[in-house]
């Protein structure tokens, strides 16, 4: 009857919880500046990368999934009834989500110590906000119930409301973290009613417990439930609600209006970790829900998703076509490659097995993840020496810094989906192949027309830094250099070796 913890399933996490604290009592004790800046980031980079050393110890284990935090069979009526009843779950999918987190938080860290270097912003304060962010990013892919699932996500999004702020007497930042407070707490809101709804109706929290209810094959208390369309019409509110608020997370159409302002108002690194962290987190979760918990219901959630996956890849490439600011271009981008995210799951319904289009969405974000991190430090660096940070500013730029500027244009060639930057255009096949087989014709349709509505605003970014002029760039410093580095090496990796990313992923 005693709860039992395996701490080496919980390491990860725990590890970025136990470095979110060292940061906070070395800040408070070790000397002021520069040491300070300095050390606690490689403080919290030291936390990230023993975190990661568990994630690969844990990959090279056997005998997956590994559960804690598993209801007694005493409490649960026996063995039998306790069988899937767990919290925390490690399993494929877990440590494939849980490693592109941590390695994409190895490149925000690089960004954030030459950000930082300026002096304007309290170090302390910022790498414990991180770390915490971190620890919902890592544990919310391990989480099995709707309690846990949803106290990840918060611990996610809120620490992201200060990091945005942080940059003091900055009127943009506090905008923008304001109206990124006002649209997570709605978002919550909704997903919390959505949640409410599916609790009263299963009895339960765990995702297993309610998948099953939800396909008719465990009957609810209390009431008379079958698979299909005897289900309560409550239900399907319930679905709704819960997919509105996850597509508030990821910034997808209808609720995608907030991404421009924030991500333009937020220093670089956040707006870095908004697009491919918090992201992913978002994406974890719906999978989470949707598969496991709603997969019974994937004829109702499906075509919303199709629609909705439509609508956002549309909007973010039409947005995208209208901007002179390169941050507003990422952020419009970003609500782009969300809905490309999203189309393989809109094929649920009808692909066999359903996992496969985790597989699919989980591959396109790994990839999207290099890409992106590595436009958004070089975006980083031009942002030191020109205020506005537009396109016209990055003209030359291969001229003046070759190995930046090359760099930039193979990030953007590769999220384009162009030759040499194969990652990007395998990543597109991929979800093609996908909804194709799945039956969605529609929409591949409309993905492969905002490909090529795509192909425009990266070109015209792209032929900009090959065209004279432009200022002075001042020299990057090592650990920029190295933030680079590890993005363009991993879109250099995924554009040789495509199905390196396919043979990870399908762990999931």
């Amino acid at each position: 009857m005693i709860q039992q913890i395996d701490y080496f399933l919980i390491a990860p996490p725990l590890v970025l919880a136990l470095a979110a604290g060292l940061v906070l009592l070395l800040d408070a004790f070790l000397p002021a500046r520069p040491r300070t800046t300095s050390g606690l980031g490689l403080v919290t980079l030291t936390g990230i990368l023993i975190s990661l050393g568990f994630v690969i110890a844990q990959a090279a284990g056997s005998g997956r999934p590994w559960s804690t935090f598993c209801v007694p069979p005493g409490l649960a009526g026996g063995a039998e009834q306790a069988a899937g009843l767990c919290s925390f779950v490690v399993d494929g999918f877990t440590l494939v989500f849980a490693g592109m987190v941590l390695v994409a938080a190895v490149v925000v860290v690089l960004m954030s110590m030459t950000e930082l270097a300026g002096g304007a912003i309290p170090v302390g304060e910022w790498y414990f906000l991180l770390l915490c962010t971190l620890v919902g990013a890592v544990t919310l892919p391990a989480s099995r119930d709707l309690i846990m699932l949803v106290v990840a996500l918060e611990l996610v999004s809120l620490p992201v409301f200060a990091l945005t702020a942080l940059k003091r007497y900055d009127g943009r930042s506090s905008e923008a973290a304001v109206k990124l407070f006002v649209v997570s707490v709605v978002s919550t809101a909704i997903m919390l009613f959505g949640v409410s709804l599916l609790y009263g109706i299963a009895g339960t929290v765990y995702l297993s417990r309610l998948g099953a209810v939800f396909s008719g094959q465990v009957a609810a208390p209390g009431v008379a439930l079958a698979a299909g369309p005897e289900l309560p019409a409550v239900v399907t509110v319930g679905v709704v609600l819960v997919v509105a608020g996850f597509a508030f997370k990821i910034a997808a159409v209808p609720f995608h209006s907030w991404a421009a302002d924030v991500y333009q108002g937020a220093p670089i690194p956040v707006a870095a970790l908004l697009s491919v962290i918090s992201k992913a987190a978002g994406f974890a979760g719906l999978m989470l829900v949707l598969v496991s918990a709603l997969s019974g219901q994937a004829a109702t959630w499906a075509p919303i998703v199709g629609i909705v996956a439509a609508l956002t890849m549309t909007a973010g490439n039409l947005l995208a076509m209208r901007q002179r600011s390169a941050v507003r271009l990422l952020a419009w981008s970003s609500v782009a490659q969300s809905g490309y995210i999203l189309a393989p799951l809109a094929v649920a319904a009808t692909v066999e097995p359903s996992t496969r289009v985790i597989s699919t969405s989980t591959a396109y974000l790994v990839i999207y993840a290099a890409m992106n991190l590595g436009a958004f430090t070089v975006v980083m660096l031009v942002s030191r020496t020109t205020a506005r940070n537009e396109l016209d500013d990055y003209r030359g730029l291969v001229l003046r810094r070759p190995a930046v500027g090359i760099a930039l244009a193979f990030c953007l060639v590769c999220l384009a989906g162009l030759p040499p930057g194969l990652a990007g255009l395998f990543a597109k096949v991929f979800v093609f192949r996908e909804i194709v087989e799945g039956g969605a014709g529609w929409l591949a349709v409309v993905m492969a027309v905002n490909t090529v509505i795509g192909l425009y605003y990266y070109a015209v970014w792209t032929a900009r830094l090959f065209t004279p002029g432009g200022r002075a760039l001042a020299s990057p410093p090592a650990t920029a250099w190295l933030a680079v580095g590890v993005s363009v090496a991993a879109a250099v990796l995924f554009s040789l070796a495509p199905q390196l990313v396919l043979d990870v992923t399908s762990l999931t």
